[in-house]
């Protein structure tokens, strides 16, 4: 019997897929948004960094609800998760189209496997106090949204339809 990596919300999207392979289709069928994992250029890049609690976020779906519905997929029993809200009802007062300075549609480079953290983080540093960088994706980036946090920016991240997210990124002050 193989050693079997465990299924919670920290399980590494790619990791999952490399220990339980059978689970992609269900993965699919939870979030119809990681068919997008169909790509091997994507599989190798955002699946390599992405946890299953940040694949809730992007698939907008309670985390319990993707844990469970793959433990019992794979065969385990379920488990109690703590859920976070992590959704932003209104938008931000800090947020105006007309203090967008910089703007970069990343789908055509995630459809290529070009992961869009390096320019992004690059981008960010130029924006002065009061300027917003405009992140488009195709899904929310929660991976990247975490390390943009994490160097102490803001974030706001809107569905503008099924296939198009707008991620506002600016400095926090």
């Amino acid at each position: 019997m193989t050693n079997k990596i465990d299924i919670t919300p920290q399980t590494i999207v790619g990791d999952l897929l490399n220990a339980y392979p059978e689970l992609e289709d269900k993965l699919i069928e939870i979030a119809p948004v990681f068919s997008k994992l169909k790509n091997p250029i994507l599989r190798r890049t955002i699946a390599k960094v992405t946890t299953l609690k940040q694949a809730a976020v992007v698939a907008n779906i309670s985390v319990a609800y993707l844990i469970n519905g793959l433990r019992k997929a794979a065969n385990k029993e379920t488990i109690l998760v703590a859920e976070e809200n992590t959704r932003q009802s209104a938008k931000p007062s800090w947020i105006s189209k007309e203090k967008i300075k910089y703007e970069y549609d990343a789908s055509l480079d995630l459809e290529n496997g070009i992961h869009p953290a390096g320019k992004v983080t690059k981008g960010i540093l130029h924006l002065r106090d009061d300027e917003i960088y405009l992140l488009i994706t195709p899904f929310i980036p929660a991976p990247l949204i975490k390390i943009v946090e994490e160097k102490g920016y803001k974030t706001y991240s809107e569905s503008v339809d099924e296939s198009k997210i707008y991620n506002y990124i600016a400095r926090n002050n």
